[in-house]
């Protein structure tokens, strides 16, 4: 069985989406990560951006709006036990 046509857009529709979406993915991390490992006097500065960055992630579909208001209650949570 040969793949043609529709078969191999697919697969190139779905390699592009799949490093569109691990680019998103490791720049939210990364974001997440610097969030976290900053000081506590810059985190107020940074929360927003963050939560921004992960609102934007959930809106194109890249993760889940659930998984997006548990990172984000995981963030807030974070911010406000670092006071």
């Amino acid at each position: 069985m040969s793949a043609k046509g529709s078969e191999l857009k697919r697969v190139r529709q779905s390699r592009k989406a799949n490093t569109r979406n691990k680019h998103y993915k490791s720049k939210m991390n990364s974001s997440i990560k610097q969030f976290t490992t900053s000081d506590k006097k810059d985190l107020d500065k940074k929360f927003p951006e963050v939560i921004k960055l992960i609102d934007q992630i959930a809106s194109k579909g890249i993760i889940h709006k659930n998984k997006a208001n548990n990172k984000k209650s995981k963030l807030s949570q974070f911010l406000n036990n670092s006071k």
